[in-house]
């Protein structure tokens, strides 16, 4: 067999998603509560995505989603990362800044630890592509308009992307 540069780097950025899917997986969850959604996105999916971003961009005049959504279609692929909202109901808690979890509830917050819990699965990913030296970018823009295309599911409602890029220099340094 004989693998030359794109093939074989574009195995490698797949293996390296899988690796990032995995690590989101494994990272330590409050409870020990598991609301995490992984995905691989790429192709058609992957250019829905740069659209929206674009679209969102281009509507509410926010310079950086048109920025992100060059940056993702110059990508392969990208894994999102997303949890659902699900109060953990930790007594005496307050962290989300209500009371209790049905004040929070009621009024259409969200649990800290749901939110951190994403974060450190975030970080858990991005330290695995550093590992493989693939370049990256946590991306709040691409993980909006993830979830506005309903691409995670419905009772996802907190998501990021991580466009995932091998090239002699990253797309997501020296961004305008």
């Amino acid at each position: 067999m004989l693998l030359i540069s794109a093939q074989a780097e574009t195995e490698a950025v797949l293996i390296a998603a899988r690796q990032m899917c995995m690590a989101a997986r494994t990272a330590p969850k409050g409870k020990g509560k598991d609301l995490l959604v992984t995905a691989i996105v790429s192709g058609e999916e992957k250019d829905q995505i740069s659209q929206r971003m674009k679209l969102i961009g281009e509507k509410h005049e926010i310079p950086f989603f048109l920025r992100d959504s060059a940056n993702v279609d110059s990508c392969e692929l990208m894994v999102l990362l997303g949890t659902r909202k699900e109060p953990l109901g930790i007594p005496n808690c307050g962290f989300c800044g209500f009371g209790n979890c049905d004040a929070m509830l009621q009024a259409g917050g969200c649990c800290s630890f749901n939110s951190g819990d994403l974060g450190i699965a975030v970080g858990s990913a991005v330290s695995v592509a550093a590992d493989l030296r693939i370049d990256n970018r946590v991306m709040f823009s691409a993980g909006k308009a993830a979830l506005e295309l309903g691409m995670l599911g419905p009772d996802v409602q907190i998501a990021y992307g991580i466009p995932l890029s091998v090239t002699g220099k990253s797309p997501f340094f020296d961004r305008q």
